[in-house]
């Protein structure tokens, strides 16, 4: 075995390392160059912003392109720079956007994982004979009886186990991830010793095809229609103004909402459909029970062995909360998840992940997106004779 848990010496194995451009994945590409496995580094064109494509922090385009090239140089491995801007608009963009106009908060990094990192691009790596697929993330997997268990990383504040949650158990037998073990400090210490061009580079911001991260700007390019103007209504029924468009607003905002008013208002509900943004008080967004679709269960147990009283556990519904006490059901084909301690702002579309336990060594048991979101029955009664939810 080698430090990849994958049996022969790591000269005789080969590995394909999906490069961005940035500190994490360079690192990767030399821990391994210099353990002396043959790296095979690839980096997928995604996008092209034209000049925002040389901003920093942007992700997979223009200058990132140009950064993991003069990395494989220095560190003398085989790369090779893959055009996907076509798969990536349609798997990821397109998607994003349609979401977003239907009212939800979508989470694009979950779905290049699932569809191009993960899918496409480990496909290519069996094509070149690799042994394995490695990557930048920030999260540990470690041999599990015959397969493999994801763990949040050792360093917390760089966690990014919720956008890896729909990782299907046969791409994480495939998968690698080199600096789970690692904290962030100590990867630039690395690419700095390894002298790196990007030892110092800035992280990437923000959703990489979305520029200064304003996607009001990106969702009204590519669906005009969702900039319709509409009616603000309170979550009581009163017409309280008019807005420029859902696109314009998420779930749990409060500023910029563009009314004024005797009482702090947030956003509570978009209704796609009436073009209405609904506005009450911060108690109509408190949510304690969740419908998931999409489910990706990772559990050594099938959901269907889940206990009639469900399976205690601990959910994230952001990426940058920590998991939370919580209950998961499964009845009748739907799964969904009772938070013990309830959560504000939350939307369909997110991502609600799903763990063993709330510290560092809790295995990733999956998760799914939220297609509903349960809030106190007043709120919920309220809601449902504005849009027809069902009470």
């Amino acid at each position: 075995m080698n430090s990849l848990d994958l049996p022969g010496v790591p000269k005789d194995t080969r590995v394909v390392v999906a490069m961005s451009g940035g500190v994490d994945s360079s690192v990767v590409a030399g821990i391994l160059a210099r353990e002396g496995y043959e790296v095979v580094g690839i980096t997928l064109q995604l996008y092209d912003h034209g000049a925002a494509a040389h901003r920093p922090g942007s992700c997979c385009a223009g200058q990132d392109i140009d950064d993991a090239r003069r990395v494989a140089e220095t560190l003398g491995i085989a790369h090779y720079v893959l055009n996907y801007e076509e798969r990536f608009r349609k798997a990821v963009i397109d998607p994003f956007a349609e979401s977003y106009v239907s009212g939800e908060t979508p989470i694009p990094c979950v779905s290049c994982n699932q569809t191009v990192k993960f899918s496409d691009l480990l496909e290519t790596a069996r094509e070149l004979g690799a042994d394995a697929l490695a990557t930048g993330h920030y999260i540990r997997s470690n041999a599990n009886g015959a397969h493999r268990a994801l763990y949040r990383p050792v360093d917390a504040d760089r966690d990014q186990s919720y956008f890896l949650f729909a990782t299907t158990q046969e791409q994480i037998d495939y998968l690698r991830f080199p600096l789970g073990g690692l904290p962030k400090p100590e990867v630039r210490r690395i690419a700095k010793g390894l002298g790196l061009s990007v030892a110092a580079k800035q992280d990437s911001q923000d959703i990489c095809f979305v520029p200064r991260g304003k996607y009001s700007d990106i969702i009204s390019r590519l669906k005009p229609e969702a900039a319709s103007p509409g009616e603000i209504v309170h979550i009581d029924g009163r017409v309280l103004g008019r807005h420029e468009g859902i696109l314009r607003y998420t779930i749990g905002q409060r500023r910029g909402i563009g009314i004024a008013a005797g009482e702090p208002l947030y956003v509570v509900h978009l209704d796609a459909e009436r073009a209405r943004v609904v506005v009450g008080p911060r108690e109509a967004l408190e949510t304690r029970r969740l419908t998931l679709r999409q489910v990706n269960w990772l559990g050594d147990r099938p959901l269907e062995a889940i206990p009639e009283n469900g399976m205690d556990l601990y959910a994230k519904v952001r990426s940058t909360r920590p998991p939370a006490p919580a209950t998961l059901h499964h009845r009748d084909g739907t799964a969904f998840v009772e938070l013990h301690e309830g959560e504000a702002g939350v939307a369909p579309g997110q991502a609600c992940v799903l763990y063993s336990d709330d510290g560092e060594e809790a295995r990733v048991f999956g998760g799914g997106f939220i297609e509903r979101s349960e809030r106190r029955a007043e709120a919920e009664a309220q809601l449902a004779r504005l849009v027809d939810l069902p009470a």
